[in-house]
């Protein structure tokens, strides 16, 4: 038999059907069954046709029988809805009438506790009645067929439970009897097989029932089943000499399991075949006749093998229900298959050594990936052991992922299998799992076994997807000496790094590395340059250069042209990146006529570059001018160009240093000059003797700083040599600007042995003439002032002792003659009322004296905020030569006074009804009334003590015009 060539196995455990009390159930015994069903998680049997009960009996799980009478007569078909409480029978009440289909409702109950009929129908196919002989039901209840002896196949659409809303039509007619009837829904598309002794069919009952002549041959009663979704709801059927498979549109595989097949049935995946098997019971029970043997075969179809095959006494049905396998033999007893757990069966194909028929049974249960690779593993591990390297690692591959990959690489490692351990870490990589130790070690293969087709398919695949660490191929190749390979993976995926490395440490192609730096982006190309400047610039100096100018102005890749898309399309342009230049300068460090270049293009370019590139080329120019005789001029003129350039940035102090050190004249002289050290100058030219040009100094800056002429005497006076005539001439400028007094002039020229009465006899004799003078001027000036001051005591203690006249007969403002009421002050001006109060800003002040007075007022108040000027003083009283004159200057100031002032205000009305000055009554006389200020106003005097009256400069009072009673700034009486 050719099923015999597929493996048989059991994977089913048989078992008689017990109850609770563990005795064999025999409820069924005495009933003569016929037809069974099963569904809803019950089983239903019917008597056999020869006996005219019309009994239905059903069989629950607890083993509980219950029956009702459906039909009057006998029970032909019936079919029990999966999914709804909806069972369907075909049966006869009369006798000679057509059948009747009837539609119970299991889930509703009449009085007497039996199931409630719904519809009642008759099976008519036509104009003459038939037996039928196949019924179906789609599990929607939207679609029922029927089919009868006389090859009629009747469908009913609509509600299969109701009458109102279905309706019939025959869509098949044949001369043989149908045979099989079943339903199968794709998507939205419902067909319908039918089968027949002679031919196969499938209506598409969507498309207006159009047929398919799917074959020429059909099959027995009960040899039919649609599959379930593992075979793609297939419709199969069973002929003597193969089973047979069919979709919608044609006929599928055929498996040739030869033999009388009686019964077909689907489960979970499995075919479960009964056949009739040729070979009776050899003994047959006591009193009874002989009963046929029946054979019951259950295919695992997708993985081809037989799961249980068993000789069991004339079998009745076989039924699916409880999620087991139920099988009815011969004497109504119940018969169980129960299926072992996957992990038995799996054990069981182990011990075989069946690993390619346990993965597939494993993949066909929905393992996962965890549990195949367990399978995969131990099937890799036996082609191992036996030699079959090349299988062993198929599978071993299938495990990467979940089993850790050095269980295989220390296998193929100690074994020697060079080519399996790289096909092994080819894959590892093409899963995106190898790390960078497998990376090195598949190269490190490539390379073992040169083979360098799969080092260049490996590193070279532009297409294929990076499945391996960059970095670590790169080292692996760069020290294997691939360096094309290793410059190939850094290029494409920019290690600029690596690609760096390897060009001027192992190739020496230094251009090719310039090159590659100038195609980078701003930020690597300036940090890649910081890096490797040294030794390009010490072997491609040119073109190190321009690219370091190129990076430190305005930077472009060089592949990337220079106006883009954006920019000749109106948009913004691309950013400008400038590095700076200062950071680049220890590149320079062994070529210092290339860092002159750079520099000088960077501050032609870039006036307002840092400090230090302008000091780093002033002292290139100051080192070469000292040891590069033939370039002195040239450079001679750059270094005093960027010094005396306006925009140069460079630090003075610095630069003055590098020309004191390069002893770099004009460069000092100018420094000295532009800081203006004026003395520094001319200590330069005393130094080197150079007496023209200390008196040139003297002249050119003797008005900033006069005491160059002092130094400048000072210095002919220690000179032994004959300078009368700069001497002489220094002499005239100390005596036009009154520099020195004649007595230190004449100690200074004292330490000179050649310096003559002669020299200074001029200069003495006009110095003393002017002393005389200035001596008669102070003296007729204190003359003056005492007779001042006499005066201003005697106006003072006039107004003090005696009566003031106001005789003043016109306004002071509008000149008209005086009329009450009017207003007078002790300053001789009257005015009109009305003329005061419009022209004075406060009734203290008269109008005609204010101006003059407030002159003298800021003048007071600018001395008093010269009095807070200590410090200064100080600072000045130190450094002067003379400290009386800096003490008789603060004096004149008043520094050194308290002063009280007292401003001029309108007398004080007289009592009332009474006037000194024998005027009338209407006549409006404000004399002036001292007001003494406040002694926290005065200035703090340094030389003051607590007591105000020990003060000799401190005013008593004032007289009307602000002015003190002694006003002799000698301090006399």
């Amino acid at each position: 038999m050719a099923f015999l060539q597929w493996r048989r196995f059991n994977f089913f455990d048989k078992e008689i059907v017990k109850d609770e009390g563990g005795q064999v159930f025999d409820g069924l015994k005495g009933i003569d069954i016929s037809v069974c069903a099963s569904g809803r998680g019950q089983i239903l049997f019917l008597n056999s046709l020869l006996h005219y009960e019309g009994n239905i009996h059903f069989l629950n799980r607890n083993l509980e029988l219950s029956t009702f009478k459906a039909y009057e007569l006998r029970i032909t078909h019936l079919c029990q809805v999966k999914q709804q409480g909806i069972l369907v029978t075909v049966g006869d009440d009369e006798p000679g009438t057509n059948p009747i289909i009837k539609v119970w409702n299991l889930e509703k109950r009449d009085k007497a506790g039996n199931p409630t009929c719904s519809r009642i129908v008759r099976a008519v196919p036509g104009k003459e009645s038939s037996p039928v002989s196949a019924l179906a039901v789609h599990e929607n209840l939207n679609l029922m067929a029927v089919g009868f002896q006389d090859g009629t196949v009747v469908v009913y659409r609509g509600d299969v439970t109701r009458d109102r809303h279905s309706k019939s039509r025959v869509i098949h007619h044949t001369a043989g009897a149908v045979t099989g009837l079943a339903f199968r829904q794709a998507a939205k598309v419902n067909h319908l097989f039918v089968v027949t002794k002679d031919s196969v069919q499938s209506y598409n009952l969507t498309a207006k029932d159009h047929k398919e002549e799917l074959d020429a041959f059909g099959c027995e009663p009960r040899c039919s089943v649609l599959s379930d979704t593992s075979q793609d709801n297939q419709f199969v059927i069973g002929r003597p000499d193969a089973v047979y498979f069919y979709q919608t549109d044609g006929r599928g595989p055929c498996l040739v399991f030869e033999g009388e097949k009686k019964t077909l049935q689907w489960y979970r995946g499995y075919l479960v075949v009964v056949g009739k098997e040729n070979k009776a019971m050899p003994r047959p029970p006591p009193g009874g006749q002989s009963r046929d043997m029946s054979i019951v075969n259950v295919y695992d179809i997708q993985n081809k093998f037989i799961a249980y095959s068993a000789p069991l006494p004339d079998v009745t049905d076989v039924i699916c229900e409880w999620g087991s396998l139920y099988i009815l033999t011969g004497e109504n007893r119940l018969m169980q298959l129960i299926e072992k757990d996957i992990q038995t069966k799996l054990e069981m194909l182990f011990k075989k050594n069946l690993y390619v028929l346990a993965i597939n049974l494993a993949k066909s249960q929905h393992f996962d990936q965890d549990g195949l690779v367990d399978i995969f593993t131990q099937y890799g591990d036996h082609l191992y052991s036996k030699g079959d390297y090349d299988g062993a690692i198929n599978q071993y591959v299938k495990t990467i992922g979940k089993l850790e990959p050095s269980y295989v690489i220390r296998k193929f490692l100690d074994a020697q299998r060079i080519h399996n351990l790289t096909a092994y870490l080819q894959s590892l990589h093409k899963a995106q799992l190898a790390t960078e130790d497998h990376t090195t070690l598949l190269l490190n293969c490539y390379t073992k076994l040169k083979d360098t087709n799969k080092l260049d398919q490996f590193i070279y695949s532009k297409d294929k997807e990076v499945d391996f660490d960059v970095e670590t191929a790169i080292k692996v190749c760069r020290q294997a000496g691939y360096y094309d390979h290793a410059l190939s993976l850094a290029e494409r995926h920019s290690q600029h790094e690596w690609y760096l490395k390897i060009q001027l440490e192992d190739i020496k192609d230094y251009q090719k590395a310039l090159t590659y730096i100038s195609k980078l982006g701003f930020y690597e190309a300036e940090s890649n340059m910081k890096k490797y400047g040294k030794i390009l610039m010490s072997e491609v100096p040119q073109q190190t250069t321009e690219l370091l100018k190129r990076l430190c102005t305005d930077y472009r890749p060089s592949d990337i042209p220079l106006a883009d898309e954006q920019t000749l399309q109106g948009g913004m342009p691309a950013r400008i990146h400038k590095a700076p230049a200062d950071e680049f300068i220890h590149i320079f460090v062994s070529n210092s006529s290339k860092l002159m270049e750079f520099l000088e293009h960077m501050i032609k370019v870039q006036p307002s570059s840092p400090s230090l590139l302008y000091n780093t080329l002033l002292e290139l120019y100051l080192h070469d001018m000292a040891h590069d005789g033939s370039q002195k001029a040239e450079l001679d003129r750059k270094s005093l160009d960027l010094l005396q350039n306006t925009d140069a940035h460079y630090d003075v102090n610095q630069a003055l240093v590098l020309c004191q050190m390069h002893n770099y004249k004009a460069g000092i002289l100018y420094l000295y000059e532009r800081e203006r050290l004026y003395q520094q100058i001319l200590r330069y030219h005393m130094d080197h003797d150079e007496y023209v040009h200390i008196i040139n100094t003297c002249k050119k800056f003797g008005g900033q700083d006069p005491n160059l002429w002092v130094q400048a005497l000072a210095y002919f006076a220690r000179k032994e040599e004959n300078c009368r005539t700069q001497m002489m001439e220094v002499l005239q400028h100390i005596d036009r600007h009154n520099l020195l007094p004649p007595l230190l002039v004449v100690q200074t020229l004292a330490h000179n042995s050649t310096a003559t009465l002669a020299v200074v006899k001029d200069y003495i004799t006009r110095r003393l003439q002017q002393e005389n003078d200035q001596i008669q001027e102070d003296e007729r000036l204190i003359h003056q002032y005492r007779q001042e001051t006499e005066k201003m005591r005697s106006q003072i203690q006039e107004l003090k002792t005696s009566a003031k006249i106001f005789q003043v007969s016109k306004c002071s403002i509008c000149n008209h003659p005086l009329e009450l009421p009017s207003v007078h002050f002790l300053c001789q001006h009257s005015f009109h009322q009305h003329c005061f109060e419009g022209y004075a800003e406060n009734e203290t002040e008269c109008p005609v004296c204010m101006p003059e007075n407030r002159k003298i007022l800021d003048i007071i108040r600018a001395q008093e905020q010269h009095k807070e000027l200590h410090e200064q003083f100080h600072h000045q009283l130190e450094r002067a030569p003379d400290g009386f004159s800096v003490v008789a200057d603060y004096f004149g100031r008043g520094v050194f006074n308290k002063v009280t002032l007292i401003t001029d205000s309108p007398a004080a009305p007289p009592p009332s009804g009474v006037n000194p000055f024998g005027e009338p009554p209407e006549l409006q006389i404000k004399p002036a009334a001292p007001k003494p200020a406040s002694k926290s106003a005065a200035a703090p005097n340094p030389f003051d003590d607590d007591d105000d009256t020990s003060n000799p400069f401190l005013a008593e009072s004032t007289n009307p015009f602000g002015e003190p009673e002694s006003t002799n700034p000698f301090g006399e009486d």
